[in-house]
């Protein structure tokens, strides 16, 4: 029997589960998230082995879905100083690199800002030749100040030549220094492409770390397993892909429990209810997968365009506090978080929390129900209309209709909620819904994915879809995909009616299990 272990990292809680071969989970724990996240990690990890008493041999693959890369981001810790180069000179001069960016996260990359000649126009045709001597100059100017490099051209989606010749240069230059690629990363529009990047090559030392400290801690266990990152579509990527894309962990702990509620339920078109410690993250299956935002996204203040989850979140959780004002009841935004069994009065704590309430209701034990009895009938009865008021609101926010939508209610602060209702046709609570995220974790494909323009007079829209798809499946493949497994899960093309070559926006996912 081989097994493997999947990891989630939360705002509040760590959780972590075991697998067996048939992904029936055999064991499972949970414990408060550490301010420095990689102790609770151990902490995690440490429990659910002792629970399970495996033979550490027989776990062969090791999930972690982290908030690391988050983390670095919002507090502005641990980020890579990196040189962002854009090539679009004698374009793209009115609006700099990082315009906008909050003066704190500048500062904290470094602000190192260069422009060199070279891009192309929207229809492929050089904007100017690449200056590789500006290249070679930027090179020597950034040794041993820049810890990686963030390379941006001008619609590097429609032709990436310059962008991977300014590689060359720099690598020729700087020798093994890690460089992030725009095309690679972000979709049309510059300059949230170029945000986009900037954020990943500042990720790259942040993903690293994370990785060592994770293959250690499995080590130091006696588990010799595969490891891989969950990332924010839902699937798994390998360790060195996850190293070169560190971007694409921001947003996989919702993903994961997304995919976990489908698993766990067997539905693949539903609604999928997240409540955890700090927030409730709501979230929409689509055969089996989040479905993805089509907007831009703001992570840390900074605003990209990579793909990103389609979700809303409240401020609504197990550790929200309930206070009573102006003859109201409030519950949350705000959130005692990962101290819950510090600061809830039913942990011997002051804080009224939402778990106190449904402790004291009766719908729910955490921690000692006779440390509740004392709370104002009157405010139970308030604060639980507030919650399931609050949780019913965010569901009707997201449906894209008025008809009731099945809905999956995951995570450990699910326990808040009712199992009807209004709006929604069936509320399903699987067994191991507390876990659904590690779960998520641990039984996810590996996946890959492309986004290019491509031109339909050169190649044709069936030869355009079928080059966009082997892109695809090989970016799979090196995410560490099984190449006999993997399948196209999804295909979106657009006609761009403004650009000439009868051009079209394409975007394939490829899927697979993991390689053996």
């Amino acid at each position: 029997m081989i097994y493997r272990i999947g990891i989630d990292v939360g705002g509040t809680n760590t959780d972590a589960v075991i697998l067996d071969e048939n992904l029936t989970p055999v064991a499972k724990a949970k414990t408060p998230t550490t301010a420095d996240v990689t102790s609770g990690i151990y902490t995690a990890m440490s429990l659910v082995l002792q629970e399970s008493d495996i033979e550490r041999n027989k776990i062969k693959y090791a999930m972690l879905g982290t908030t690391h890369a988050t983390n670095a981001v919002v507090e502005r810790k641990r980020l890579n100083k990196v040189a962002v180069i854009r090539i679009g000179l004698p374009a793209t001069q009115a609006v700099k690199p990082l315009t906008g960016w909050p003066q704190d996260i500048k500062l904290a990359i470094g602000n190192l800002q260069f422009l060199v000649a070279g891009g192309h126009e929207f229809d492929g045709r050089e904007i100017a030749p690449l200056d590789e001597k500006a290249l070679r100059m930027i090179a020597h100017q950034v040794k041993g100040v820049a810890d990686s490099i963030a390379i941006t051209a001008v619609f590097s989606p429609v032709s990436n030549e310059h962008e991977q010749r300014a590689a060359e240069i720099l690598k020729e230059e700087l020798g093994t220094i890690p460089i992030s690629l725009s095309c690679e990363i972000g979709s049309i529009g510059l300059l949230e492409r170029e945000n986009a990047t900037v954020l990943n090559a500042a990720l790259v030392d942040v993903a690293r770390t994370t990785a060592e400290g994770f293959t250690a801690a499995l080590e130091r266990e006696g588990i010799n397993a595969k490891v891989y990152f969950g990332q924010n579509d839902g699937t798994l990527m390998a360790v060195d892909y996850a190293i070169r894309y560190p971007i694409l962990t921001i947003a996989c702990g919702p993903t994961n429990s997304i995919r976990g509620a489908s698993f766990l339920s067997k539905q693949r078109n539903a609604l999928v209810v997240d409540v955890g410690g700090t927030t409730t993250d709501v979230g929409v299956l689509v055969n089996s997968f989040p479905r993805e935002s089509s907007v831009a996204v703001e992570i840390g203040g900074v605003r990209t365009n990579f793909r990103m989850p389609d979700l809303i979140s409240v401020g609504l959780g197990g550790g929200s506090i309930v206070r009573e004002q102006d003859g109201k009841v409030n519950v949350g935004p705000d959130s005692v978080g990962y101290r819950i069994t510090q600061e809830a009065l039913a942990f011997g704590g002051q804080t009224l929390t939402a778990s106190d309430i449904v402790t004291a209701l009766g719908k729910a034990v955490i921690g000692a129900p006779e440390k509740v009895k004392g709370v104002d009938a009157s405010v139970l009865t308030r604060a639980y209309a507030r919650i399931v008021n609050m949780a019913e609101d965010v569901i009707d926010r997201m449906k894209t209709s008025s008809e009731p939508i099945p809905v999956i209610l995951v995570g450990g602060g699910s326990v808040l909620l009712p199992d009807t209702l209004q709006g929604v046709a069936e509320v399903f609570r699987p067994q191991h819904f507390e876990v659904a995220n590690a779960i998520g974790a641990a039984i996810a494909q590996v996946s890959g994915q492309i986004e290019r323009v491509f031109s339909l007079d050169e190649l044709g829209r069936e030869g355009a879809l079928r080059l966009a798809k082997e892109m695809a499946v090989q970016e799979a493949f090196k995410a560490g995909a099984n190449p006999e497994t993997i399948e196209i899960v999804e295909v979106d093309d657009v006609p761009l009616a403004y650009l000439p070559g009868n051009a079209t926006k394409i975007r394939v996912k490829a899927a697979g299990n993991l390689a053996v």
